[in-house]
């Protein structure tokens, strides 16, 4: 009887419809030119956020039709492959780009002032004013300027059509953010909501609000932290409001909630988030096609179907998570030892190009599989079971298009590697079994966690060690080979997280230097063998857990 559920299950899995998310358009292939306007390091309110906040807005306009304008964002931005990839479109996608000055947006707005009508001021006294500017923006095809810029735009016959300013002196978020609710959100997208967090007070570093302007998404700063009454409302109605798998773009505020918080909410409503308030220009990579020559082809080491026998030894995994293009895959040591990489999966849609050049620039060392959680970053016990279903439907889709075989899950609704409970009930854990049909097997958790499984030769593994970016390569050696001497039932399976910033040298001097011998293997390999070898117990969360929301 078991058996026939789950058959239905995947007949039915396989054969309805889903709600997936609605992809910008492509055009044929990428601009022969484009325009390439390098940005300051500076991102104080009151240094150079003014000058990018207004060359971002003609981003987002320029490019709601074609793609016009790339930012050259600093070195030592957070996402880090903004400068690889210049030069991978220009080699691999033939775009040749035409340099302006640092900050130049007089010369910018000479070439692309005519993609906005007018301009709309915001309040340089009151922060918040400039994230309902960038909705503002949008909406009404409008640059983003301060009082001081006014006189740049006037040269461009840029006139003004909104004014903030001393609109919300005084105010507090959850009034200003509920007046542009009211004017301004009938009109917003239903399918892309920014929520613009990350940096606070004096700090603003708004990368992905191109893309939010050139959809016309709503923008806030609210919070999901229950302590916050009216913000979190206000949150919940917009939340309720988009459509079916929608999408959840930029941060939480790192002053007001946190990671925690606003993951669970977001999975609450079944929306699909995309984590990073800095990444940027997507207005621009999201319209370029892959080549015609490409195809997505992972570093598979066996068939999805073979099987392999595992020793009695023991095997060391390691998994690189969150975005390759914010880690260490441009730091040193990639290719020296098998190494396993999470991709985020909705940029098959949201940044090819970005995926085309990692998935070129792989060496045959380097394995790839899907994460965090499902399509998106999502943490599965926040999520309904119905709106849970169609999340894999997702899933999945991108998954085979992407080539991936294993994902990786992640829940923080109930605790953190600090505190609380990391691990998934077995209504969760069947969930997955029952909606990932072509998965060779998951893997669990962020810092360690305890829940395992084998079903159908397909394991679940957690996380037995969590590598942090300041630990020292000697203590981490000890820590390696101390669960080695506590695992003696062989074969021991040690999966290990690396943080990203992690560099794949650091790993592998640590793994060289183990008083234990060990495998290094990719995952593919590792899941297989673990599937041999049932040496791990069978685990789920527990009854009455301790959970810490993360407040």
């Amino acid at each position: 009887m078991k058996f026939y559920t789950y058959l239905i299950t995947l007949i039915l899995f396989a054969t309805s419809t889903y709600a997936a998310p609605v992809e910008p358009k492509k055009v044929d292939h990428a601009p022969a030119e484009a325009t390439l306007i390098p940005l300051s390091e500076n991102w104080l309110m009151s240094g150079d956020v003014p000058v990018h906040s207004l060359l971002i807005s003609l981003q987002g306009l320029a490019n709601r039709d074609y793609p016009r304008i790339y930012l050259e964002y600093p070195l030592n931005w957070q996402w880090e492959i903004v400068h690889p990839l210049i030069k991978f479109l220009e080699h691999r996608h033939g775009v040749k780009f035409n340099k302006l000055g640092m900050d130049d947006a007089d010369t910018a707005l000479s070439l692309f002032s005519k993609y906005a009508k007018g301009c709309v001021v915001w309040d340089k006294n009151v922060r918040s004013s400039l994230i309902v500017a960038f909705t503002i923006s949008g909406i009404e095809d409008l640059l983003v300027v301060n009082e001081d810029q006014l006189p740049l735009a006037q040269k461009h016959g840029l006139k003004v059509v909104v004014d903030l300013r001393d609109k919300f002196t005084g105010q507090s978020d959850d009034v200003i953010f509920q007046w542009a609710y009211d004017k301004y959100f009938d009109r917003c997208s239903r399918d892309y909501y920014v929520v613009m967090g990350g940096q606070e007070g004096t700090e603003m570093q708004p990368g992905i609000a191109d893309f939010g302007i050139q959809q016309r998404a709503f923008f806030s700063n609210l919070s999901s932290n229950p302590k916050h009454t009216k913000e979190l409302a206000l949150l919940k109605k917009i939340l309720g409001r988009q459509n079916t798998a929608s999408m959840v773009l930029g941060w939480h505020s790192y002053a007001k909630d946190t990671e925690g918080t606003h993951t669970s909410l977001v999975g609450n409503y079944g929306l699909i988030m995309e984590g990073l308030h800095n990444l940027p220009n997507v207005s621009f990579t999201s319209q370029i096609p892959l080549t015609p020559d490409f195809k997505f082809k992972n570093n598979h080491h066996i068939d999805a179907n073979e099987k392999l026998v595992a020793q009695k030894k023991v095997y060391i995994c390691a998994v690189s998570t969150d975005s390759m293009g914010i880690g260490a895959w441009t730091k040193p040591g990639r290719g020296k030892i098998p190494y396993t990489w999470q991709v985020l999966m909705n940029w098959i849609w949201l940044n090819p190009p970005a995926l085309q050049y990692f998935y070129e620039d792989k060496s045959p060392n380097d394995y790839f599989i899907g994460g965090l959680s499902g399509p998106g970053y999502m943490y599965p016990k926040a999520v309904p079971a119905d709106k849970f279903v169609n999340l894999m439907k997702v899933c999945d889709d991108y998954m085979k298009r992407l080539d991936l075989r294993a994902l990786e899950i992640m829940d923080y609704s109930e605790g953190n590697r600090h505190v609380g409970n990391t691990d998934l009930t077995k209504e969760v854990v069947d969930l997955y079994y029952n909606n990932c049909p072509n998965v060779i097997g998951f893997i669990n958790g962020y810092g360690t966690a305890r829940t395992f499984d084998l079903r159908n030769d397909k394991p679940m593994i957690s996380y037995d060690y969590y590598l942090d970016v300041n630990r020292p390569v000697n203590e981490a050696v000890a820590d390696l080979d101390e669960l080695i001497q506590l695992n003696q039932n062989k074969p021991y399976f040690l999966l290990m997280h690396i943080r990203e910033t992690n560099s794949v040298d650091k790993v592998a001097e640590i793994l060289s230097k183990l008083s234990n011998p060990a495998e290094v293997v990719p995952l593919d390999i590792f899941l297989k063998l673990a599937a041999s070898a049932k040496t791990y117990k069978t685990f789920y969360e527990e009854a009455n857990p301790p959970i810490d929301h993360n407040l």
